[in-house]
Formats: C-alpha cells, sequence, structure tokens
C-alpha cells in the first residue's frame, strides 16, 4: 500500500452524510466555522447551533472523522442540479449572478454539481498541534512517533475532503464542478495537481472568493500525471474514475511524492 493512503488510512476515515445526526455534525461543524470562528454568518439566524442554508435541501454531504479522537476533522457538501428543473441557480449563481459566465450548455446541467462549505475547524487543528492531546494510540508507534505523524496530517485533510467530493460525484452521476474558493485553497489544491479555470472576477461573500469551474475528467487525469500517489488515494486505484485510466493503469514513477505543507484555514461558500 502506497505510504500516503497507508498514512491517511490509519487516521481518517471519509464519512458520507446518511442519517440525521450525522447531518447535524456536518451542520455544527459549519456553525463552528462560520459563526463561531470567522463571523461569516450570522450567530441570531443559526440559533440551534447549526449552520443551513436554502440549498442544504438538494446537496449530499461528507464528513471527514480523525480515528483517534473521534472529532469531525473537516467537512463538504455537494450541490446537485434541482431534481425537475435544471435552470435552478447553483449558490455560484445566486452570489455572483451575471459576472460568471456559464461554461457548460444547457443540456449538460444535470451533470453539474457545485463544490461547497469545504471547511475545516481551526480547532481541531489546534488540538493537533497540542503536544499532550491525547489522540489515542496507533499500534505500533511510539507516542513520540504518533505526535509526529498528527502534525504533519494536515495536508491529509484537504486530501480527504477532495476525496469525499470525488465519491459523491460518481455516485450521483457529476462529471462537472462549480465552486468558489479562498485564492489560498486553490493555490493550495494546484499542488495537488488539482486545477480549476477562473470564470469571472473574485467576489466578496464570506471574503474574498474566486468563482471557478472544471471539468472533473480533467482535473483526475491531471492530478494522476503531477500526483499520483494523491490520485492513487482518491480515486481508489483508479476505481471510481474514469473508466479509461481503469483498464489502463500503469505504476506510478519511482520519485511520485505527495507534497508537503503547512497549516491552513479554510472555508469555502
Amino acid at each position: 500500500m502506497d505510504a500516503l493512503t497507508n498514512t491517511f488510512s490509519r487516521f481518517f476515515d471519509v464519512r458520507p452524510v446518511v442519517t440525521a445526526d450525522e447531518l447535524r455534525l456536518a451542520l455544527a461543524l459549519r456553525y463552528q466555522v462560520y459563526c463561531l470562528e470567522t463571523g461569516f454568518e450570522d450567530l441570531a439566524q443559526h440559533p440551534d447551533g447549526v449552520e443551513r442554508d436554502e440549498f442544504d435541501g438538494r446537496a449530499v454531504h461528507s464528513l471527514l472523522m480523525h480515528r483517534g479522537s473521534g472529532m469531525v476533522a473537516g467537512t463538504v457538501r455537494l450541490v446537485l442540479p434541482q431534481a425537475g428543473d435544471l435552470s435552478a441557480p447553483f449558490p455560484i449563481e445566486k452570489h455572483c449572478g451575471d459576472s460568471v459566465r456559464r461554461p457548460v450548455e444547457a443540456a449538460l446541467r444535470g451533470q453539474v454539481a457545485e463544490i461547497s462549505r469545504f471547511c475545516i475547524s481551526k480547532e481541531f487543528k489546534r488540538r493537533m498541534a497540542e503536544p499532550h492531546t491525547v489522540w489515542g494510540s496507533v499500534e505500533g508507534m511510539t507516542a513520540e512517533e504518533l505526535l509526529m505523524s498528527q502534525r504533519r496530517l494536515i495536508p491529509h485533510i484537504t486530501v480527504g475532503l477532495f476525496t469525499a467530493i470525488v465519491r459523491m460525484s460518481a455516485q450521483h452521476g457529476i462529471r462537472y464542478w462549480y465552486a468558489v474558493m479562498e485564492p489560498s485553497l486553490l493555490r493550495l489544491l494546484t499542488r495537488f495537481g488539482i486545477h480549476f479555470t477562473s470564470i469571472g472576477p473574485a467576489v466578496n461573500y464570506h471574503g474574498a472568493r474566486q468563482p471557478c469551474f472544471a471539468d472533473a475528467s480533467a482535473v483526475l487525469s491531471e492530478m494522476r500525471r503531477v500526483c499520483f500517489p494523491v490520485w492513487d488515494l482518491i480515486t481508489e486505484g483508479g476505481a471510481l474514475w474514469p473508466a479509461d485510466v481503469r483498464q489502463h493503469r500503469v505504476s506510478p514513477p519511482a520519485t511520485a511524492e505527495p507534497p508537503s505543507f503547512g497549516a491552513y484555514a479554510l472555508a469555502g461558500i
């Protein structure tokens, strides 16, 4: 098993939201990030301690769980086409209006979804940095090895959330992605070979955000070329996406290594 996949699997679990309790965990993390940590959303509008909006009714959600502590490390949703009304706007179209171009023809809108509420808690990152925090033991690792490994896990959170995006997209027949993301998140994603195209000027919504678009197959093809271990993990060795790669899989270059980064704070619309 590749080192990235092995490390990720030891520490994290990508979990699709199925139950009401799991959905509440996702919405509670969004409340923590958007209401408490950033102040992007009004606390008074969410008195029950969860953050939700009009698009949650047509979205699928995922959680990234930290195995040792049981904490929610991150969450992301995929806003799907409106059943019975493909002309219904996505969040990007509502918040950015006519300033963004529509990159696909109307006939393909059923294969478009928007990556949204991509967020990681500052509280989780803070807890990971505490030298005396008990996260639970991992078989075969000393306490010092465990601590050092945990401090290198932050980039795995981004990989884990993107894994969730690919899984949800494959399940729902999504081939194109809208997104409105922080420029810092877009720069981070490019280091994993994940490239989005700007489709309009930056907007001020939950801070400075860039409207963008991507062809999922093109993204994953480029990821496979420049960052094979990440592609291997996210697509489950090509089993999820795309079919042509699954049929003609090749071994990764001997020098292929996942990138390494410091801590970062993320929150997308």
